[in-house]
């Protein structure tokens, strides 16, 4: 267990780590492919990133300042002080600066988070009695000064014996994270916690994240990415490399996902916590592998995006014929609607997608019973995933329409200009088959109309040719002409009657064949 940091033995004036695993796991990238360069700012003590301010990465040391800095016997190093560093377009750092004179006591400081607007401040300090134990305050900047933090306190959530740590609030200022020990409702060790931020800053009672997330071992340093749908910590415990790892876990609205290892271009057999994401796929981590300056060191993390998209057709389950003009939804696992596109001629789709994401693509297409399919992206490194769609039809209704008995189906399509049936209808007139087959007394007009744009007599003349289509298709499929007839209405009954003023839809709404059943 540590504090603020991971435990340590002091063995010549330097941090000795003592937690090691006792047999490396193989783990590998895991999606994720990250690239670590020396953040430039280390010392031969430990440096920890703790979140922004400003466009600076304040940063949390333990950094000797002047000659009378107090030592923490607990680590050997001086107490941890605030410190803040320029971030360039780059991502390079600047020489780090004391933050605040008013944040900076004699006691050891921890990490901090602000809120959204950076008028309120979060953070933990460690008491008097106890340099491992940490207690978490709240403070206001003064309205139009330059870091004047006023209004400090010590928040209710705080109780005896517990410590709480590694603050981080979420890009709503609704929710604030953390880690503690001792807590009544705990797995074991440190525990990560979220409590809502009242309209006041004041915070209520800490809810443990549950099991998917805690362990028996300790969970520490919360932070969110940049939309604030995963949540990333460190953890000696679930599927580990060694010492703490780094996770991920998706932020669902019936809890947490079970967390994903961030793979080993990131992890080590060593420590890895504090990972801060700057942009979507830059941040900076810290770490006590081999062959850093000091105790902890600030690594630059890139993470270089794992591209994977899911493609294939939509067609009709029976026939295989592709389906254009489809609306395809990609949503993700809470439901909430990631993507969507409309199929083309060619019937085909294709979404971008991140991997180990569970997701449920949807179809909506006049004539077709909606369908939802499941997919999971399972690979790790670059790929594409196929996944064809197959579509049941709907059955065909029997209705009064304007007073008419119609067998009522989605529309017959045409390609522009032209009278021939497109094959995607010929799945529609397949259903009139079926119904005229099922009552051998029934006959039909098929009546064609089309939009208002181009010559009246044009129109007329289309719309004819286009219903003796339809027609002659029927009588190819086994239906006697003596039972059918066609005529070709044009423009004349539009079923909206939108004149100059027609959206595309109107048009296409106009553009139809209605199969009314005549009366003896």
């Amino acid at each position: 267990m540590y504090s603020q940091g991971p435990s340590s033995i002091a063995v010549n004036n330097k941090p000795s780590f003592d937690i090691k695993p006792t047999k490396v796991k193989t783990i590998d990238a895991n999606g994720f492919s990250f690239e670590l360069l020396d953040a430039g700012v280390n010392t031969k003590y430990s440096e920890f990133g703790s979140g922004f301010f400003r466009n600076k990465l304040i940063m949390v040391s333990s950094k000797k300042i002047g000659g009378f800095a107090k030592i923490d016997f607990n680590t050997n190093e001086a107490y941890k002080e605030l410190f803040c560093l320029d971030v360039s377009t780059s991502g390079a750092l600047s020489s780090p600066q004391l933050f605040s004179r008013i944040l900076n006591t004699n006691d050891s400081e921890g990490q901090l988070t602000f809120s959204p607007n950076q008028k309120t401040v979060y953070y933990t300090r460690s008491s008097k009695e106890n340099s491992l134990v940490y207690k978490l305050h709240k403070a206001d900047l003064e309205e139009e000064s330059h870091g004047n933090w006023i209004n400090q306190e010590l928040l209710d959530i705080n109780s005896k014996n517990v410590s709480i740590e590694t603050p981080f609030i979420n890009s709503k200022g609704d929710k604030l994270y953390f880690a503690a020990n001792n807590m009544d409702d705990s797995y074991g060790g440190y525990d990560l916690y979220v409590s809502d931020v009242n309209a006041d800053g004041t915070l209520s009672t800490p809810k443990n994240l549950g099991s998917k997330v805690n362990t028996a071992s300790d969970e520490k340093y919360p932070s969110l990415s940049k939309d604030s749908k995963y949540l990333y910590f460190s953890s000696k415990g679930h599927e580990n490399i060694g010492g703490y790892d780094l996770f991920v876990s998706r932020i669902l609205s019936t809890g947490y996902k079970a967390p994903r290892n961030l793979g080993n271009t990131i992890n080590t057999s060593y420590d890895e916590v504090a990972y801060f994401l700057a942009t979507d796929h830059k941040g900076y981590v810290s770490s006590n592998k081999p062959l850093g300056k000091g105790g902890f060191d600030i690594y630059t993390a890139t993470n270089k995006e794992i591209i994977q998209s899911v493609k294939g057709e939509v067609l009709d389950l029976v026939t295989k014929i592709k389906l254009p003009n489809t609306l395809i939804l990609l949503l993700d696992e809470d439901g909430v609607e990631v993507d969507r596109q409309i199929t083309g001629e060619d019937a085909s789709y294709n979404f971008n997608v991140v991997p180990f994401e569970n997701y449920t693509i949807t179809t909506n297409k006049d004539g077709f019973v909606n369908g939802s399919f499941e997919f999971l992206s399972t690979r790790n490194y670059n790929t594409t995933y196929n996944k064809d769609l197959e579509l049941n039809t709907t059955e065909p209704v029997i209705a009064k329409v304007d007073d008419e008995l119609r067998i009522v189906l989605e529309n017959i399509y045409f390609d522009f200009n032209k009278y021939s049936v497109k094959e995607e209808s010929t799945i529609s007139l397949n259903k009139i088959i079926k119904v005229l087959k099922d009552n051998p007394e029934m006959k039909l007009a098929l009546n064609a109309h089309t939009d208002n744009k181009g010559r009246e007599s044009y129109n007329l003349k289309l719309s004819d040719k286009r219903a003796a289509s339809a027609l002659k298709y029927l009588i190819a499929n086994g239906i006697s002409k003596d039972r059918l007839q066609s005529k070709g209405f044009g423009e004349a009954k539009p079923l909206i009657d939108c004149k100059n003023n027609c959206s595309e839809e109107d048009l296409q709404a106009n553009r139809r064949v209605e199969f009314v059943i005549l009366e003896d």
